[in-house]
């Protein structure tokens, strides 16, 4: 990306367009829950009132003071967006009688609050729909601040979402939700305070809102592109974008009055082909093929482009600049990672060289403050080539520490290392001397100088980037660094539990078994649930758990069954009771062994919530 003196910062056109339309706020921006604690807080980012300090890239100071504007928000004629109460955007479009939301929030009382704000302005209008743009958390998590399971159970309340929805809401959370869930707190830097030296924005909003999540299953999918659907007298028209910005996704098309929503397939920021915080890698050439395709079904019937994050563009000229602009730099890192990789360049190698053309590089929404462009064009090339770069001497490498002794053997101790890291942070080299320290710190030596240096180069690095993703690792880097490993607090969600299915249960079991603990075990369970009924055999042979739907006499017969409603398991599982305390109330029954059961529980490791991260 361009350095930021490249940049127009005169181009005050998305203040006034982050500005436009807005009726009103909440004053102070604090939203609590029922308990009295504060799960949404904008009062602590009064710093970005001053100039932009030499801790923080001035690009990103300057989106920062962008996606700290709040409120409610008129776009077009009876639609309304809640802007700024969570990281993402609630859509509101009235229809005859009532009115349709988009993305109720990621929390449950930040979506009541952006409502409250609503119908404080417009009236108590029912809601007639909620729509789930795509399978993030972010999009669907507030539902039950809008609605609720008995509207939606009777039919006053439709909830649509596109094709695959539930199988990927709640698997993103299963198999590596743990893992995940620790580098999230990295990337969003949620563990820092607000400020010039700490978090300043996450790009996409503020921050995440911390409420009470919830899940309400759709009753309308999706399926198709030109799919038409009208909810209280308002015609929605459907683009299926599957594997573009999530798995399952969709935008849609308001023709009446001319709004196009993209969902997060378009943002005034670059967004992330592979997240930092780990997720599947995303198909940037099919994302530039659907917005080519969003271009050509809709831009010249829409007046007005919202999406799921940031704010408007109005005009039709203007919003198909902006989407074939998008799409350019999606195709362009696409294809000319491609092209370096079929001319030998490693993901490393082509990342280094990536470079946008003057045209792209100067434009403000395609500025890598979310999606940095030196990641998407090493995760191109993870799509099609994998991490391995074809170097044998890159094949059977050392981890970490093994690699870090023999390093710092090599280069004459600890303190020779140390030295050279100094020297690195002393000429500004901050990627070599986080390299050198890293060897240092892995290498097994207790340094705390080491450690104290390593933070400083991460809080420099921090520094100077224009990505708030990057920011948060480093800086999260530095303070753990400095204090240990810091996590933050579990918090679970009943709806997404229940959305699992039995298969998606017993695969979250599978990958907790240890497998060298369980190489020699050999048992056979079975796994009764009473509503509905369904009867499962699990067994765990060869250090891995299968689950067969059904009695599988051909594996043996099973040493001990377990039988209780789903519902139980369900709140087992939340942790808000445990497996003894249902035993013991008669809603879980044992038949059998009851210590083939404690051999199999045994086998199962918890997840380590607080792993670390720059050290051993």
């Amino acid at each position: 990306m361009p350095e930021a003196s490249s940049l127009d910062f005169t181009d005050d056109a998305d203040f006034a367009d982050a500005q436009r339309g807005f009726v009103t706020t909440l004053d102070p921006c604090v939203i609590r829950d029922e308990k009295g604690a504060v799960v949404w807080d904008l009062s602590d980012v009064g710093f970005l009132d001053g100039d932009c300090p030499a801790t923080v890239d001035p690009a990103l100071w300057r989106h920062a003071k962008l996606t700290r504007i709040h409120g409610l928000f008129e776009v077009a004629d009876g639609i309304y967006q809640v802007r700024g109460l969570d990281v993402s955007n609630m859509t509101i479009i009235e229809g005859e009688h009532g009115i349709l939301i988009v993305d109720p929030l990621m929390s449950r009382e930040t979506a009541a609050a952006g409502l409250a704000l609503y119908r404080a302005h417009r009236g108590d209008r029912p809601v007639r729909a909620v729509f789930y743009s795509h399978s993030h958390v972010d999009h669907f998590g507030g539902v039950r601040g809008v609605v609720t399971p008995a509207e939606v159970a009777g039919g006053a309340v439709a909830v649509v979402a596109p094709a695959g929805f539930m199988e990927h809401a709640v698997s993103e959370n299963v198999v590596a939700g743990p893992g995940r869930g620790r580098r999230a707190s990295y990337m969003f830097g949620s563990l820092l305070e607000s400020g010039p030296t700490g978090h300043v924005t996450n790009a996409i909003g503020h921050r995440m809102s911390t409420g009470a999540i919830g899940l309400i299953p759709p009753t309308l999918l999706i399926t198709e592109t030109g799919q038409r659907e009208v909810f209280d007298g308002v015609e929605v028209v459907f683009q299926l974008t599957p594997d573009t910005e999530a798995p399952s996704e969709m935008n849609f098309h308001l023709p009446a009055a001319r709004v196009l929503l993209v969902a997060e397939n378009a943002a005034h920021a670059m967004h992330n082909v592979l997240t930092p915080r780990g997720a599947q890698v995303r198909d940037a050439g099919a994302w530039a093929g659907y917005l080519t395709e969003t271009v050509r079904l809709y831009a010249a019937d829409s007046d007005v482009l919202i999406g799921s994050h940031h704010w408007p563009t109005w005009g039709t000229g203007a919003l198909t600049a902006f989407l074939n602009l998008q799409r350019d730099a999606y195709a362009y890192t696409h294809d000319q990672s491609v092209r370096m990789m079929n001319a030998g360049l490693t993901g490393i190698e082509l990342a280094e060289e990536f470079e946008l053309p003057a045209s792209l590089a100067r434009v403000w929404h395609l500025q890598g403050f979310y999606g940095n462009y030196n990641n998407n064009a090493k995760a191109v090339y993870q799509r099609y080539m994998g991490w391995f770069d074809g170097n044998p001497a890159r094949l059977w490498q050392h981890p970490p520490t093994a690699a870090g002794v023999r390093y710092v053997a090599a280069l004459g101790g600890a303190d020779a290392v140390l030295h050279l890291a100094r020297a690195a942070f002393d000429t500004a080299d901050y990627r070599w001397a986080a390299t050198l320290l890293d060897h240092l710190i892995f290498s097994g030596e207790e340094h705390s100088a080491a450690r104290e240096l390593q933070a400083a180069t991460f809080e420099q690095l921090g520094y100077r980037t224009d990505n708030g993703p990057w920011r948060g690792f480093f800086l999260s880097g530095a303070r753990e660094l400095r204090e240990g490993p810091l996590t933050s607090p579990l918090r679970s969600h009943p709806d997404l539990i229940a959305a699992l299915t039995p298969a998606q249960i017993f695969q979250a079991m599978a990958v907790r078994v240890n497998g060298p603990r369980a190489a020699g075990a050999h048992l056979v369970i079975g796994w009764v649930y009473t509503d509905p009924a369904e009867v499962w055999t699990l067994v765990l042979a060869n250090g891995v758990l299968v689950a067969h739907e059904g009695e599988a006499p051909e594996y043996g017969a099973a040493r001990v069954t377990i039988t209780m409603p789903r519902s139980v398991h369900n709140e087992v599982l939340a942790q808000t009771t445990t497996m003894p305390d249902q035993v013991r109330a008669g809603a879980v029954t044992i038949d059998g062994d009851p210590i083939a059961l404690l051999e199999f529980n045994s086998y199962l490791d918890d997840p380590n919530r607080t792993f670390a991260i720059v050290t051993p």
